[in-house]
């Protein structure tokens, strides 16, 4: 079994990448419960926390790789690889579904995996609050709705 810090560094983790990550672990370590504003910090930085940087804010905090790992691991919200160029994010919460949103969340996997939207990631949330107006979604985080297929396609129309 793989620990965190066997996890090769992508090409983005340096020593400058490095020398920022324990600067903003430092600057936080004596407050009280300091990972996550750290953590927080260093997904505003980079948009990813990457296994690199484990092993380094662990030093700092005085916590194990394994606790660090445990945390990052935990919140889908803290990415470990670089993000997409566009992020497509599609309710599928039981309104949105009632008017085609399991449809709509099939056609624009189907697209992303074909590459016909070029590096974006189509994510599912449940519940935008934008009910009323299902399907929902968000398009580069932009609020939308009514949306169904074509207008998704061409929302991201020339991002190949």
């Amino acid at each position: 079994m793989s620990t965190p810090t066997s996890t090769p560094a992508s090409p983005e983790a340096g020593p400058d990448r490095s020398a920022l990550v324990r600067a903003v672990a430092e600057h936080h370590r004596d407050q009280r419960g300091p990972l996550l504003p750290v953590l927080h910090e260093v997904l505003a930085e980079f948009g990813y926390v990457d296994a690199a940087d484990v092993p380094v804010i662990a030093d700092v905090l005085n916590l194990s790789a394994a606790e660090v790992h445990g945390v990052v691991s935990f919140y889908h919200d803290v990415r470990t690889t670089p993000p997409p160029t566009h992020v497509v994010a599609l309710c599928r919460a039981e309104a949105c579904q009632a008017v085609g949103a399991e449809s709509l969340y099939a056609a624009a996997q189907e697209r992303a995996a074909s590459g016909e939207m070029g590096d974006t990631e189509v994510q599912q949330v449940f519940c935008l609050g934008n009910c009323a107006l299902g399907p929902s979604g968000t398009v580069d985080g932009r609020l939308l709705g009514r949306l169904d297929a074509a207008r998704l396609t061409e929302l991201t129309a020339g991002w190949r």
